[in-house]
């Protein structure tokens, strides 16, 4: 079953995101995406993700397609005018990437590239748009396109932001706009998430929680003090700074955290920094598999 079949067929998704190289060579990144394939249903490439620069993320989900794997490029308007969206997005379609993950994107300066122009000339609210009227047959102008687009439009949502309201206002105007599933940010407390699931239930939408491995105290400070979007609880401070083995610990936690949000989302993302191997210690301490 594709990802699209599962999610609509109201199955739990298992997805991961692999990152693309800073450079041409592509074997680790395909040999990630193998150890992980028996593992996941999808894989997300991400696209210059903190605004840094690595191979297009449109190349790599071709390849992911071309070893016989699904990906979800996620697509930033950081970057790209209204033409370059619309080609971009044909190109995708015609090569076998399905499913679309509309992103804003993070500021220029969050990046090392600070001779770069940031476009913006949308918004994911407008990306989203933009996938419809082109899956609809027709390009921004109206004129009818040759071959009919099949994409699935996905967007993002963050449950850990300090004030949830307007986190779920955006979600819901994203739902109008087309979205048909979301993956969250980062998310490190159950409590967050269940808060978060009570309030979203109602809308229909598809959740898909974030689940970032972290195996050191230095990263979760790291992610404390310089990812905007991400809340690191004490718990699990605690629990690396006590632990005799942290690797192990964040392992251990990130497990206990997939165990419970497959109970009560459509799904999880797994994402790890630099370590995406252990993605599949996570998977089996959990007791997780995908179906």
């Amino acid at each position: 079953m594709t990802f699209k079949e599962i999610l609509s067929a109201g199955q739990k998704v298992i997805t991961a995101e692999v990152t693309p190289p800073h450079g041409v060579d592509l074997s680790h990144f395909l040999n990630t995406a193998e150890l992980l394939k028996p593992h996941v249903h999808a894989f997300n490439i991400t696209d210059n993700q903190r605004a840094l620069m690595r191979m297009s993320g449109l190349a790599c989900a071709a390849m992911l397609v071309r070893h016989g794997m699904e990906p979800i490029w996620q697509l930033t308007c950081r970057d790209r005018n209204l033409l370059a969206l619309q080609s971009d997005l044909l190109g995708a379609s015609a090569l076998g990437v399905k499913n679309v993950l509309a992103l804003t994107g993070d500021p220029v300066g969050a990046g090392d590239t600070q001779n770069a122009k940031g476009v913006f000339q949308f918004e994911a609210v407008g990306l989203l748009n933009l996938i419809g009227k082109l899956n609809s047959g027709v390009d921004v102008n109206d004129k009818p396109l040759t071959g009919a687009l099949d994409l699935l439009p996905g967007a993002v949502v963050n449950p850990g932001a300090r004030a949830v309201d307007p986190q779920i206002k955006r979600l819901e105007k994203k739902l109008k706009s087309g979205a048909k599933f979301f993956q969250t940010q980062a998310v490190f407390s159950l409590t967050q998430m269940e808060d978060f699931m009570t309030k979203v239930r109602p809308t229909g939408a598809k959740i898909i929680a974030g689940v970032l491995l972290v195996r050191s105290l230095k990263t979760a400070q790291f992610l404390q003090d310089k990812v905007p979007g991400i809340f690191v609880p004490d718990e699990l401070f605690k629990k690396l700074s006590e632990a005799k083995d942290p690797a192990e610990a964040g392992i251990d936690y990130a497990a206990h955290l997939v165990r419970n949000y497959m109970e009560i989302c459509d799904g999880v993302h797994l994402m790890a920094i630099k370590s995406e191997e252990k993605l599949v210690d996570v998977l089996n301490r959990a007791g997780v598999s995908k179906s």
